[in-house]
């Protein structure tokens, strides 16, 4: 009877031990390897992690977070902050489902003195092949874009043109270590925007795309793809997708309950509701 409990219980074993992937031989290291899978999830599995979270703050998901033990785990440097405020809609606001680009400064030499024809030649080549944006296809329906880019580059990234175009892809906001520039237009088109500080210049001669949809650091913290990524005025927060659901519980609780105090102090003061307040 021993014998047989013991092959039972070999037999479940036995297939988890062999589902291991072997380690990376040295060749294969040399030539680079990922450690850390890129998770995949289709539009619908988004879209019911995104229900979860509708209207939570930062605030509250920071403490759905604590409640799962990741205390001061996911929000992003206070530096990372919202390019513009909207304090009586809170249209700056956003939760997204996170696709990710990192960009790196470059080793290559600038162009020199060109004519402007050949200026612009070298330019476009780099945009085409050194620095493009080729996350572009992955944006749907929730996406929050959340960009690693050259740290100490005057670069920007990110402009008027491109972030209205992922917004029109789906975009609904984008984070981002770096800068971005033409940032008065973006403020007039409202894109919720969240950055370290504003830049001027242009990728080519700056930032190469080093990778797409792979885990970065972002505001000092780890983004996986798919990660659930939550802003507003109060900075970013970044919920691992496999903590998103019993964090978006306790956060809703917490945030129900704000409503309700905040509405009895309202009545008591005097005061005209407003949309912090609305169920």
């Amino acid at each position: 009877m021993i014998i047989i409990l013991c092959l039972l219980l070999a037999s479940f074993v036995a297939p988890a031990a062999a589902q291991t992937p072997p380690p990376p031989d040295a060749a294969a290291l040399r030539a680079g390897w990922n450690f850390i899978a890129t998770p995949r999830f289709d539009e619908a599995a988004d879209k019911a992690v995104l229900a979860l979270f509708k209207g939570l703050r930062v605030a509250d998901v920071v403490d759905g977070m604590d409640s799962v033990g990741l205390v001061d785990s996911g929000t992003m440097d206070p530096e990372i902050h919202a390019l513009w405020r909207d304090t009586m809609g809170f249209s700056h606001r956003f939760v997204g489902i996170a696709v990710t680009a990192r960009y790196v400064p470059t080793q290559r030499t600038t162009a020199g003195v060109r004519t402007p024809e050949a200026y612009d030649a070298w330019s476009g080549d780099w945009y085409d092949k050194l620095s493009p944006e080729s996350f572009a296809p992955l944006i749907r329906p929730g996406t929050a874009l959340v960009i690693e880019d050259a740290p100490a580059a005057d670069v920007g990234s990110i402009g008027s043109y491109n972030i209205l175009e992922w917004t029109r892809l789906g975009c609904i906001g984008v984070v981002t270590n770096g800068t971005a520039r033409d940032t008065d237009e973006i403020i007039t088109e409202k894109v919720p925007l969240y950055l370290r500080r504003i830049g001027r210049g242009i990728r080519p001669g700056r930032n190469e795309l080093e990778s797409v949809n792979r885990p970065i650091v972002c505001g000092g913290v780890l983004v996986v793809p798919g990660d659930v990524i939550v802003a507003d005025g109060d900075g970013v927060v970044v919920v691992p997708r496999a903590k998103a659901e019993a964090v978006a519980k306790y956060a809703r609780r917490i945030m129900e309950g704000d409503k309700d105090g905040r509405r009895d102090l309202y009545r008591q003061l005097g005061l005209k509701p407003d949309a912090s307040i609305k169920k």
